[in-house]
């Protein structure tokens, strides 16, 4: 039985990711991950029901503990999702995306090549060291256009530029050493499990309490939305089919303004959960969802448009995306509502939803 080490798995996609190998695989899973404030146990229960699954709680910017990870679990696979992700967080403290998104991946990488020089013939064969980044390292495109493998890359938050830093690193460690890597860019997700500072989860959370929907500057910044099953299956493929140093960009096709998706996300509410039968709206006079739509304070240097060109994923790898934007969006909200009991978990403190990443003089650290 292959072992797959999977860092970050208790996040939103890695925690998506590691449902989907043991659901449609007969591979061994052992999740690495710190449990940040966006990192749960409660997004893997009933998993450890499971025989083939494993978890260690530890730091990936640690060497030590990257190293015990390594020879204790003779990894396969290596699917490295581990990563500080919130761009409003990185806008006020960036330090902690530099040592985990570069300094983690570093730490990951290394170990990936003393392990590698450990295997012997069909295990040194079948090795691979998957990295997930974002499409945020493309930088911003215009009205036109949309980012492929060659796209050259144009950071332009903290967030952005420490995952394209480890990016290169990856790179540099196949091309150097020959640890056989493939690195993964995807537009953004939805679905389960997603941390409520997200925008999604974050509307229907904030709505359901009768709270401002906050949508920065005019609301037109356009995203690509894909969702987390869709993403999960194309890194499974990515892995089983994707070539050594290869590169693979996952997008949804579904190019949508910020504000069009808060919209969705209030029609959807209307639909499930219709703001009349709700005390905490009435008393507030709210008859509908999108009366709770509030323009804010744009964040500093937000990207304009971000769109993928999937045409590599889909020759090389057979994939594409099968949730289409208005359903996927419909049993996302559904999946909230009927799991306010892990929202309620996984938010802790008071900063779960408060609003972050307005470059305030002396927030940087």
């Amino acid at each position: 039985m292959d072992t797959w080490l999977v860092t970050g798995g208790a996040g939103f996609i890695g925690s998506n990711f590691v449902r989907a190998v043991l659901a449609s695989t007969p591979h061994r899973v052992v999740v690495l991950d710190k449990l940040t404030y966006a990192g749960h146990l409660e997004s893997l229960a009933g998993l450890e029901r499971d025989a083939r699954f494993g978890f260690v709680r530890g730091d990936v910017a640690d060497r030590a503990t990257v190293e015990a990870a390594y020879a204790a679990h003779r990894p396969t696979v290596v699917v490295h999702f581990a990563a500080e992700t919130h761009v409003d967080r990185s806008i006020d403290g960036p330090r902690e995306f530099v040592r985990t998104n570069v300094g983690g991946t570093q730490e990951m990488l290394e170990g990936a090549r003393l392990h590698l020089l450990s295997l012997q013939g069909p295990d040194r064969a079948r090795f691979r060291f998957l990295h997930v980044s974002t499409d945020e390292v493309y930088g911003s495109l215009d009205a036109t256009g949309r980012f492929t493998e060659e796209t050259a890359y144009a950071p332009r938050s903290p967030y952005a530029a420490s995952k394209a830093g480890a990016d290169h690193l990856v790179h540099a460690w196949h091309e150097t050493y020959g640890v056989p890597t493939i690195v993964t860019n995807c537009s953004n997700n939805y679905g389960p499990y997603q941390y409520p500072e997200k925008l999604v989860p974050l509307m229907v959370l904030n709505a359901l309490e009768g709270k401002p929907m906050p949508v920065y500057g005019d609301g037109k910044n356009v995203r690509d939305w894909l969702h987390v099953e869709d993403h999960a299956r194309g890194i499974l493929l990515a892995i089983e089919r994707g070539r050594s140093g290869g590169r693979y960009n996952f997008g949804g096709d579904a190019e949508r303004t910020n504000l069009e998706v808060v919209e969705a996300v209030c029609d959807a509410l209307e639909r499930e959960a219709p703001p009349g039968h709700s005390d905490a709206l009435r008393a507030k006079g709210i008859a509908r969802y999108r009366d709770l739509v509030t323009f804010v304070t744009d964040r500093p240097g937000h990207d304009r448009r971000y769109a993928i060109d999937a045409a590599r994923a889909r020759a090389d790898l057979g994939w594409a995306p099968r949730h289409d934007f208005a359903g996927g969006i419909a049993a996302t909200v559904r999946w909230y509502l009927e799991h306010r009991a892990w929202c309620d978990a996984v938010q802790g403190g008071a900063s779960a939803r408060r609003r972050q990443g307005l470059g305030t003089p002396g927030a940087t650290r």
